[in-house]
This record gives C-alpha cells, structure tokens and sequence, in this order.
C-alpha cells in the first residue's frame, strides 16, 4: 500500500478544501484511505429503466423521457410550483417540483430527462413530486443516473449527489493503490475478487452480484484483521508467566466438603476446565458463563481456594455494594469451616477511613487471602503482597482498563483471571468481543429449581395480580416489586418506587411488610433492609433496578416488574432470575403498556423463553452490538461493513484462519505467512492497543 499517497489529507483532493474537509472529519474522514473504506449504508437499483405506461402508485422507478411541455405558477398559499409533462412514448408523466423556481432555467422542451421518485396518484394521472433528476442526451445516454446507486450515511449538511461525486472521483484516482493483503492460498481458497476491485465495486457496483461478491472479501478482511489481532492478543497473554498452582487430590477433597450440595455435571465439566488453567505456567484468561442461578458461585470458590491453598491472595471485584456485600455474606458463610481470611472492601464512608486504613495495610502485609469488594480494589492505594487469582462477577458492569488495573496488581507473574457472566454471550460476540478468552459455560441448572411462571398484566388485570401476590404471600412467600425511577418524573407518566412503595403499604397489601430499596440509600442503610427482606421481616421488597444482579432471596416466589416496557431484555431476565431459586414454583408478573414494537418483542420473548441464551440472542438483534451490555465498554469493535449478528459464518471462517496463521507463524518462519503477517500488522497503523487491554 502506497502510505503517501493513501495518507494523503483529504482536503487536498480537488473539490473539498478547508471548510468542506472538516465536514468529512466529522464522519471520520481524513485521508484518501478513509475515504475509500467509508462504505453505503445502502443501495438503490435504478439498473432497469421503466416504461411509463407500467408504473403503478406506491413504487418507486427510473423512468426516461422527454420534456413534453412546462409551466411555472403559484399556489394561493404562494409557493412556487414548477410542472413538466413528459412522454416515452408509451404514457404520460406529470411531474412536480414546489419552491424550486429555478427549475425552470434547467428543463427545457424536448430534453431527455431521467427520473427518479416514488409515483403517486392524483387526480386520475400519475406522477412524481421533487424526482431526482439528470438531463441527458439522446445518444450518450446517462451518465450517473442509470445503475446501482450508493447511499452513505451521512450529516445534515451533505448532499449524496456532491458526496457520491466526491467518492468517484477519489476512487478513480486511487483504488489501484489499494494494497492487496492476501496471499494467493486465501484468494483462490475462498474464490475471493481483488481488493481494488472490492473497493471499486462495492462504491459504484456493476450489477448485484458483483456488489455480493465485494460486500464478503471486504467483511472477511476486516474481520479477518480483528481476529489476528485477537489471537496476538491471546497469544501474548499466553507466553508470560502466570503462576502454576499444585491442586492435588487432596485439596479438591477438602474443598468439595464445603459445599453444602452436589455440583452438577456442568460444574465439575468448568471446574476441570479451569484445573487445567490453574496447573498451566500461563496466566489463565477465562471467561466463565451462565444463566442466571446456574451455579457460578460455587465454581468460583473452587478456583479461590485452590489458590489460596497455594499460599496466594486473591481477589473478587463485583460491580456494586449490595453485591460484593453479598458475595461476602454468602462466602464467609460457605468458608466458615476453612482456614481462610476473608475481607469486604467497599468505597465506605468517611467514618471509615481509619479501618479501610488498616484493611489496606493487612491487605499488602499478605494477611488477608480473599478480599471481596467493589472497584475499591483498584484504588492506587490498594497493594497485595502475592495476588495470584482475580474473580470478576458480572464482568460486562467493568469497562476493560478496570479489569487491566486490577490484574496489574500481581506482583512477580501475571495473575489468572475468571471472569463471570450472567449474561450468556451470544456466539458471534464470542468470537469477537470476546476473542481473546477462554470461554465456560455452565448449561444447566441445579437440581430442583422448576421454570419460572412469565405473565404480561394488562392494566384492567392489574388488581388481581396484586391478589395474587398476596395469596403467594399467604402461602409464607415473598415478592419483589421493581420500578424503574425512585421518585417521580414529570417529564415521564411513570410510576416512582418511593410513592408506590407508600400506596401498596397503606392501600394494596395493609397488614403485610413492605420494604423499599433503593440506590440513593446510604451503603449501612441498603445492606439493612436487605438483610432483613433476607430474614423475612419484610413479605414485599419494593425496589429500582438495584436489585438487578447478584440478590439471591431463596424464598422469593414473585418479580412484578412495573413499566416493564421501560427495562432492557437482558434486565428483564435478571430481574427474573432473583426468583425461582428454590423448589417452590415461582412468577415472574409484567405490568405496563408495550407500545413501540421493540418493547412488544421483548415482552414476547420474556413469555416464550426462561433459556438464557436463547434471550441474549434475541437483546442482541434488538439493540445491536453497540449497546448489548446497556453501555457501550471501551474495546467493542466496530466494524465498517461487517455485521457480528448476521456474518456469524464469516466470522468462523476469518477467525480460523487468523488464529492458524499467528499459530503457524510462531511455529516455523514460512516466509509467505511471516510476509502475509506483517502486512497486516501494518495495517493496525499503530493501533493494536486493543492486544494489551483486558
């Protein structure tokens, strides 16, 4: 690739200059090669030319004709009206421009016009309002007009006729300086088209299936190029050293004692998995996931105390107080019978600080081997004496320089990392997002547990859910209820946790305990009133979506979730999956209004599925990639052309190979795979930071 001239700024190319090259920043276009590789979002095919006589109200056609005659006049409102009839000889077309008195100067009687719009009828006859338009000549035919037409996405101020004439004329000059990255073996393997022929034609297509053929070599590139540097990545992480841990029979004997129940299959299959990662001289990189209540807990521990029984500390960081406060209910409990120190390290208040002090001190001294708490542990403040294993709960809530920060906390080796998940990874985000990982999965749920019960609630059916409720309540139950805002929204018809806890006390559920948990509470205040909805001193816990992940309430029998239509599907399920953690059958009720269609297919998918991965494929199509984990993280790639939903197969296809390609380069020097290799490191430009991320 010729760097000078594809570098080249963009505002030197005839036509843009100063003012207009700011324009094209905004879109991320700098250089010639940006443009070039700034793709249509989509395409028109004005390729066949319809007779007029055929056209039917409704479509949208390329039509040719001539200028049969033309008026100018104002309507009372006193807009200009420009009007053209024109003929091909098989009908009439009328035709109709408003406030665009220059029209007039351009069309003249006899000309040979190509049209382009949506016909309409009215008043018996048909035609076209504001058509795109070209005159021609009758003899050399069209000029642009006639084809497949690319549509970029583009600002306001940009017009696809100037843009698209910008594009050709950089491609003209430019796109036989496109370097070619692969080797024959890849292009002949796959029967891919030149690069500079995927780059001509998927601007300005011959026909569809040469813009096809274009669309899959340049998708299968850039993912290609994004896997490579996956597997870089993993192989870096691979040749440094990590700890090697001895885990012998005996060790695991004591650690499966504590359990107070019997793994599943599923577990022992992870357990063996992260075993042999543990037992590697490389630093485990492993993600481990599972539906909601699946058992991932207990996985964890087994790696926890299997490196504290090599002498090392560790460490296990959840996204919130209430969670890391669980964790470490739940873990002090489990371990109570283990000869391990255990730590809660949260942001705390003021009237902490001298304790935090001394926490943070025996911390460094190696005094404490398991410390649980939330991105507290990152604080410059907080040293380990010998940090061999980090566990990350509901990894997503954690941008990827948090994660970095927290492994950098080892001290001689890199420390093994388990990341954890409730929210299953679809496949394709797997083999991107993800790449780099090791990926578990646990897929099946312990012994006992029966489906939760979904329901919509429709207003009028609104009191006797609330029945409902009570008879579960009757029965020695409990029940969530979540709403989406703590106190009321002018802005927004929502019901506010804070006036609905007050009605359903005082109104709905008189005689019964209600509870209200909320974000805005103080930590000591928040971990209070769970601890007694824990206890069973409240029957109904009225909250925000704080209670979201990680609260596990055993003898919670019901999630009512108000303004369902208001949460995400993926909060919808984990809100679900804080129910139906015992044998007792459990109900997951959803109030509200499902207006947009978005909302109406997340409800649907609610009521048809409990499979967690079936519903993270369904969040996946409804929002995209971008916005899969409710915040768009730091690393999500984003890909000009490809499509990590729907190019799964090519996805597959690049990764495989990529990872052969770093593979077999590491292995021997063939010079065509080192040349192929280097090539595509040069096409990063310096930007393989995402390999030392994470």
């Amino acid at each position: 690739m010729s760097t000078s001239d594809l570098d080249k700024s963009i505002q030197y190319i005839k036509g843009v200059g100063p003012k207009r090259a700011q324009s094209l920043g905004r879109l991320g276009i700098h250089t010639v090669k940006d443009l070039l590789y700034y793709f249509p979002r989509t395409y028109q095919d004005r390729s066949r030319v319809e007779e007029i006589s055929n056209l039917t109200d409704g479509s949208t056609a390329m039509v040719k004709g001539i200028v049969i005659n033309i008026k100018s006049f104002r309507t009372r409102g006193w807009k200009t009206v420009f009007e053209a009839s024109i003929g091909d000889g098989t009908s009439l077309l009328q035709v109709k421009w408003f406030n665009r008195p220059y029209q007039s100067e351009i069309f003249q009687v006899d000309d040979h016009v190509f049209l382009f719009g949506k016909v309409t009828l009215y008043k018996q006859s048909l035609q076209m309002v504001n058509p795109e338009y070209e005159i021609a000549s009758e003899e050399d035919g069209p000029a642009k007009s006639v084809g497949i037409l690319p549509i970029y996405p583009l600002t306001e101020e940009m017009r696809q006729a100037s843009f698209r004439k910008l594009v050709q004329t950089v491609v003209d000059e430019y796109f036989h300086k496109v370097e070619e990255i692969f080797t024959d073996d890849i292009i002949n393997k796959y029967k891919f088209v030149q690069v500079t022929d995927a780059i001509k034609n998927i601007h300005f297509p011959d026909s569809m299936d040469n813009l096809e053929e274009s669309k899959r070599r340049l998708k299968y590139e850039e993912f290609f190029l994004f896997e490579t540097a996956m597997a870089l990545r993993k192989r870096g992480i691979k040749e440094v050293s990590g700890y090697k841990f001895r885990i012998g029979k005996n060790v695991e004997n004591h650690i499966y004692k504590l359990f107070p129940f019997e793994l599943t299959k599923s577990q022992q299959k992870v357990i063996s998995e992260i075993h042999k990662d543990m037992c590697s001289e490389r630093p485990m990189n492993r993600l481990l996931q599972g539906d909601v209540g699946s058992g991932k807990t207990a996985v964890a521990v087994y790696a926890l105390l299997a490196a504290v029984a090599n002498g090392f500390q560790t460490a296990f960081m959840a996204p919130t107080e209430i969670l890391a406060e669980q964790h470490y209910r739940t873990l002090s409990h489990l371990l109570e019978k283990a000869d391990v120190e255990i730590l809660l390290l949260t942001g705390g208040a003021k009237a902490k600080i001298k304790i935090k002090k001394e926490n943070i001190e025996r911390i460094k001294q190696g005094d404490i081997d398991l410390v649980i708490g939330t991105h507290a542990l990152i604080d410059k403040g907080v040293e380990f004496e010998k940090l061999g294993l980090i566990v990350i709960d509901e990894q997503h809530k954690f941008g990827v320089m948090q994660r970095t920060r927290l492994r950098q906390k080892g001290c001689k080796h890199q420390s093994d990392v388990l990341v954890m998940t409730a929210t299953p990874i679809p496949r394709s985000l797997s083999l991107t997002v993800f790449g780099d990982l090791d990926i578990s999965t646990i897929d099946e749920l312990p012994p006992g547990r029966t489906p939760v019960e979904t329901y919509r609630v429709p207003a009028k059916k609104e009191n006797d859910a609330y029945a409902f409720i009570r008879k579960e309540i009757e029965k020695g139950r409990q029940a969530f209820v979540v709403y989406p805002l703590v106190d009321e929204s002018e802005k927004l018809d929502l019901k506010s946790a804070t006036a609905e806890a007050e009605r359903l006390r005082d109104e709905v559920f008189d005689g019964l305990n209600v509870g209200l948990l909320h974000g805005q509470l103080k930590p000591e205040l928040k971990e209070l009133i769970m601890s007694d909805f824990i206890k069973h001193k409240y029957d109904i816990l009225v909250s925000t979506i704080v209670i979201e992940v990680g609260i596990d309430v055993p003898n919670a029998t019901v999630m009512a979730i108000e303004h369902a239509e208001r949460f995400g599907l993926a909060q919808l399920h984990q809100l679900r999956g804080r129910i139906g953690r015992s044998s007792h059958q459990s109900y997951c009720l959803l109030f509200g209004i499902q207006k947009s269609a978005e909302s109406r297919q997340r409800i649907k998918a609610m009521l048809e599925t409990n499979d967690g991965f079936k519903i993270a494929e369904e969040d996946l199509k409804l929002r995209g990639p971008g916005e899969f984990f409710g915040t768009r993280q730091h690393g999500l790639p984003e890909f000009k052309i490809g499509d990590i939903i729907n190019d799964y197969d090519i996805i597959k296809l690049a990764r495989a190979d990529a990872f052969k390609l770093v593979k077999e380069c590491n292995r021997s020097k063939d010079s065509k795979k080192q040349i192929l290799l280097k090539r595509i490191l040069e096409s990063f430009n310096g930007k393989l930071d995402l390999i030392n991320t994470g």
